[in-house]
């Protein structure tokens, strides 16, 4: 065939230098009808000449693939925010009737904005670099030569060759084939795999898995059917996260308490209170603003960023955010043993003639099926790597058959040289063999070893025969030891230690599935399953899958259904893989990964992919979506207290008619050392926690009762302090006393969920204790702040006030971990 004679140069060549070239994935549409006749095109492809006159009409296959937002998406939604709008407009009345010192909380403002512009453009250069490390290259024909290219430099009429994992990028035509079987079950829902042949449609979004040929493109760019669907799914999404849909919820939450607490508190300090209109302004603002929750979002957005960047350092591409979020909820992890477990490559170690067969003449069988594919998958290449072709005894092939998992064997018919017609299988023993044969014994005991065995046998008849298996004479045993990976065995161990269940799924013989992975410590290795036996019935799946922790002889639509059977019980599902055999399944799990080396459609689908090739980078994945979730659990307490307490307070002071205690200038300092820089550092720092679902409960729970305490007690101090001062700068004095009480009870919340403690945890709180400290000592920033503790009565009594408050704070904090949960 021509897809597969051609190389670089035009010149013929052998099978086994193709598979790095097809491996990218294609997909093109047929001769435009206008140009050269179809045969000549599908030999050649179109001349350079052509290329450029269909450049020039437009028609290139132009699809934009973004992997991230461009900068001007990621500048507006940091800037045009709701409460961006909400803060913008208060921070200029201050700007006008109050000192600059109560409009610091503006600066604030902007401040964060431009950090958060400035993580997510930094995460967006990873993404886009990852991106083309990534990107498939299809293999084109052009002046007789096939050659890889970028997706977007395909033009209408282009020939494009397809093999085992090739994902169908744009409309086209059959021009030839060589057993090719595409499966369009994610277009159509159609589980078989299709067979095409010369003139069929081959349509983007499908892919190869089994055989080859190649196919001209009749439709590019935006015609294309799977287009759009291509070009949504690879943008930067930030869909199906509980962080963001959670935080949502709570916005919308704050939203209708602020606004009507808002207007009573405008209405109370500006029209009831007859003050100082100015001061009225400004106490009014300084009420509204912080029950604004300003930089959760932001952190929330930096935290992702910054995950984004760690991992690409690591040369892992997350193609959807929430990935690394949902990575790190999982509790079942489906791995693919073949480049999961193992490395791609196999070695034969022993090749055993049964049934008396010739030994020479069984290499020559073996070394002429490795000659009959062009694109050879591991166990194949093996066989020629140890019995290479050679010119003086090459056998003439008639007819071939390519490997497909779902029938587990490929086979090739030949001519040999002395004129002798014969078919052969090679394939999976105990699919080949009836049940109690005797060699199957033979076999169970290499398996046992971990060792991979191949039956070679041969047909009666020929290889088109629907029952071409049935009956075939075993000939000899071919013996593939498997090369594991050296970084498997650290990795599942962590899983284990995570208590995330680890599910090894494998086309491969169960036995020997479960050898290898007991070789790498999987707990559970020796319970194996044949999914053969696999109950049909959803239940009775889903509890042979808890049950058993390997699994062999696994179709594609068995892998689909393992997935949603877990996923039925309430399992969050990880699935890796890297052939086109983990497709469907990886598109249903809830995450799925994929290696840098798999084919292009299982790239494709995976929300996530290793470009490194190695299984170890999980655990990284895992510990980003952990410390993301874990620590932005616990920064939402800490601003949610603060809204809680700030919308309870504006809430007290309308209903008592009192002015309102603080300046913008007092909460602005208040939040920057309770919440806004321990924030930050909290929601970087490492966190192995497991995730936790409900987050939007788990943080309310704690952020109520925190909230009610603090406001309580702040206003408590405020009342005393109202009768224990009099005269002028009384209202400054009680805002003083009132801003102690605050403090050390917003500290108390901030030393609790800094817990457990280390060094620099402990340093955080007592940084920001210093820092309020110097604020109440140094005489300019006293003035500054407008913050003077007068007496010592009221001060000692803000602190005791504050001390009960924070033994009330513990023993909410245990009821709830205990009523509820940590």
């Amino acid at each position: 065939m021509t897809q597969r004679a051609l190389d670089s140069s035009g010149e013929q060549t052998p099978g086994p230098s193709r598979p790095a070239m097809i491996d990218a994935g294609a997909e093109l549409d047929p001769v435009h009808p206008v140009d050269l006749p179809p045969s000549a095109h599908d030999a050649t492809g179109l001349t350079t000449a052509e290329v450029a006159e269909r450049v020039a009409r437009g028609e290139v296959n132009d699809v934009p693939v973004r992997s991230s937002r461009s900068v001007t998406e990621i500048v507006r939604a940091n800037v045009f925010t709701r409460f961006n709008l909400i803060i913008g407009v208060l921070w200029v009345i201050m700007l006008f009737v109050a000192p600059i010192q109560d409009s610091l909380f503006g600066f604030v403002i902007v401040a964060n904005t431009g950090i958060g512009i400035i993580q997510e453009w930094r995460a967006k250069k990873t993404l886009d670099s990852l991106a083309v490390i990534g990107e498939a290259k299809p293999t084109v024909r052009r002046d007789g030569v096939a050659a890889e290219i970028s997706t977007h430099e395909i033009v209408l009429g282009d020939v494009v060759e397809l093999g085992p994992g090739d994902k169908v990028v744009v409309d086209g035509t059959v021009a030839e084939t060589d057993g090719l079987e595409v499966d369009e079950s994610l277009l159509t829902g159609e589980a078989d795999p299709v067979l095409k042949k010369p003139g069929d449609p081959v349509m983007s979004g499908s892919f190869v898995v089994a055989g080859g040929g190649a196919f001209t493109a009749t439709k590019v760019g935006r015609e294309a059917y799977a287009a759009q669907l291509a070009e949504e799914a690879s943008r930067f999404t930030l869909v199906h996260s509980e962080l963001r849909s959670g935080i949502s919820t709570i916005l919308k939450y704050v939203t209708w308490m602020m606004v009507p607490t808002a207007i009573g508190l405008i209405i109370s300090q500006l029209v009831v209170k007859d003050n100082n209109f100015k001061d009225s302004v400004a106490r009014t603002v300084g009420g509204i603003v912080p029950m604004i929750p300003e930089g959760l979002v932001l952190l929330t957005s930096v935290a992702f960023a910054i995950g984004v960047v760690r991992l690409g350092r690591k040369q892992c591409l997350v193609q959807e955010l929430p990935a690394i979020e949902g990575l790190a909820r999982v509790d079942v992890v489906c791995l693919d043993k073949t480049g999961t477990l193992t490395e791609g490559g196999m070695d034969i170690t022993e090749v055993r003639p049964l049934n008396g067969s010739d030994e020479a003449y069984v290499h020559q069988v073996l070394r002429s099926l490795g000659s009959s594919d062009p694109r050879p998958n591991a166990s194949l290449q093996a066989i020629i790597d140890a019995y290479p072709a050679g010119d003086e005894d090459g056998w003439a092939v008639t007819d071939a058959m390519p490997f497909s998992s779902a029938r587990k064997y490929s086979g090739a018919a030949f001519t040999e040289t002395d004129g002798t017609r014969s078919a052969w299988l090679l394939g999976a023993p105990d699919v080949l063999l009836p049940d109690g044969d005797a060699t199957l014994t033979e076999i169970e005991h290499l398996n046992e070893q971990g060792l991979r065995v191949l039956l070679l046998a041969r047909v009666r008849g020929g290889l088109e025969a629907p029952d071409a298996a049935e009956g075939a004479t075993p000939t000899a045993l071919v013996v593939l030891e498997q090369r594991l990976r050296p970084d498997a065995a650290e990795t599942l161990k962590y899983f284990a230690q995570q208590n995330v269940a680890t599910k090894v799924i494998s086309g491969d013989n169960a036995v020997s599935v479960g050898a290898v992975a007991g070789k790498l410590g999987l707990a559970g290795a020796e319970n194996t399953l044949d999914a053969r036996k696999m109950p049909a019935d959803p239940d009775d799946m889903a509890t042979a899958m808890e049950q058993n922790a390997v699994f062999g002889r696994v179709t594609p639509q068995q892998k689909r259904d393992m997935v949603a059977a877990l996923q039925s019980r309430g399992h969050t599902v990880a699935m890796t893989g890297d052939g086109v055999n983990d497709v469907l399944a990886l598109k249903d799990a809830d995450i799925g990964v994929s290696m840098g080396s798999g084919s292009e459609a299982t790239r494709a689908v995976a929300q996530i992919v290793l470009l490194n090739n190695s299984f170890a980078t999980l655990p990284s994945v895992v510990a980003e979506g952990r410390r993301v979730i874990g620590n932005i659990t616990r920064v939402a307490t800490l601003f949610l207290t603060k809204t809680v307490y700030s919308v309870l307070l504006a809430i007290l002071v309308v209903c008592t008619q009192v002015e309102y205690p603080f300046l913008p200038r007092h909460l602005t300092l208040l939040s920057t050392l309770t919440i806004g820089v321990p924030a930050f550092f909290l929601a970087l720092a490492p966190n192995k926690e497991r995730a936790q679902p409900h987050f939007v409960r788990r943080v309310m729970r704690y952020a109520i009762p925190s909230g009610v305490i603090a406001a309580t007690a702040t206003f408590t101090t405020y009342l005393v302090a109202r009768h224990h001062y009099s005269g002028p700068g009384a209202l400054e004095a009680e805002t003083s006393a009132a801003t102690l009480t605050l403090f050390l009870t917003s500290m108390w919340v901030l030393a609790i969920i800094a817990r457990p403690y280390t060094w620099w945890r402990i340093g955080l709180v007592a940084a920001m204790g210093l820092g309020f400290l110097i604020v109440l000592v140094v005489p300019w920033l006293q003035d500054f702040f407008a913050l003077k503790l007068v007496g010592t009565t009221m001060p000692w009594t803000a602190v005791g006030i504050a001390a009960a408050a924070a033994a009330l704070l513990e023993c909410s904090w245990r009821l709830v971990g205990r009523r509820f949960g940590a």
